[in-house]
């Protein structure tokens, strides 16, 4: 345990070990958390400040603010304040703070923006790429997956074939912080996977791999989506993660079920699931608009 007057920063490395080394984050979510957590170190040095236990509410309120006036938006500084509040968490587990100096700190208010989805047309126009050649059908078994499952792209890459039951149609992904979760998989994908699937392919062969048999990664993917919507005559822009948009709203359209939702998704709060019955209200008035002979606007 540092005390009082060690410097700031030896604090803040040893909680980026903990991220990387005990909570296993991903390295690229970890940088993150150095990014903000040295514009913190270094406001607080500018503010006088030795040790995190003087750290006051106000001067966190001040680096927010001056951020603020830099031009970082809303959500940026919920990132910020995010990586902070985690921070001063661990330092109090630690017995190094009395208190949070994050208490009653706020960022500017986050507007909330509803995803972009395909339509049920647009997605079954999108998956039906012919599989004519090795690249297609990969193509074809990763779209099929994303829209099936409501997969990220980081857990779609790391998808090996040890982890799919193509008898049973679930699959095994891990997702934030290192969580494992078991999804199903819908007919089309199955079908679509099964027709990838080498005669003898090893449990621990990627199902999507790249170049030299290593794991196709997340950005090579986006490029392959955004081509082959091109392709299929979609003029939305199309990422692995609007696949999952369109799959979480279809799904909660046609069951209206919240919970299981937010399991397919691995959300820890409900409340991050709740964003699509928005979008499910949105759609909801278009059709009343459009369909309903007492909402006709003139």
């Amino acid at each position: 345990m540092s005390g009082d007057g060690a410097p700031l920063h030896e604090a803040v490395a040893r909680f980026l070990v903990y991220l990387r080394v005990e909570r296993r984050y991903a390295p690229r979510t970890a940088d993150n958390y150095a990014r903000e957590l040295q514009l913190l170190t270094r406001h607080a040095e500018t503010q006088g400040v030795r040790s995190w236990r003087t750290l006051q509410p106000a001067q966190l309120q001040a680096l927010v603010a001056a951020e603020h006036r830099r031009g970082r938006g809303a959500g940026s500084l919920h990132h910020l304040l995010a990586a902070c509040r985690s921070f001063f968490r661990w330092l109090l587990r630690e017995g190094e703070l009395d208190a949070s100096p994050a208490a009653g700190v706020r960022a500017p208010k986050l507007r909330r923006k509803l995803p972009h989805v395909l339509d049920v047309d647009q997605a079954q126009r999108l998956m039906e790429l012919d599989a004519d050649d090795a690249l297609a059908a990969r193509d074809r078994a990763a779209l099929e997956l994303l829209y099936s499952s409501g997969l990220r792209v980081a857990e779609l890459c790391g998808v090996r074939w040890r982890d799919l039951d193509l008898d049973e149609g679930l699959v095994r992904v891990t997702g934030k912080g290192s969580k494992t979760r078991v999804v199903p998989v819908g007919s089309q994908a199955l079908a679509a996977l099964r027709a990838l699937r080498p005669a003898l392919a090893a449990a621990e062969t990627p199902v999507f791999p790249g170049r030299h048999g290593a794991p196709l990664t997340p950005a090579a993917l986006r490029l392959r989506l955004k081509r082959r919507a091109g392709e299929q005559g979609i003029a939305q822009r199309v990422h692995p993660h609007l696949l999952r948009h369109t799959c979480a709203s279809h799904l909660l359209e046609s069951s209206g079920e919240l919970r299981a939702v937010q399991e397919l998704l691995g959300h820890a709060d409900i409340a991050t699931t709740e964003i699509y019955t928005h979008l499910d209200f949105q759609r909801l008035a278009q059709v009343y608009d459009r369909a309903h002979p007492r909402a006709r606007r003139r």
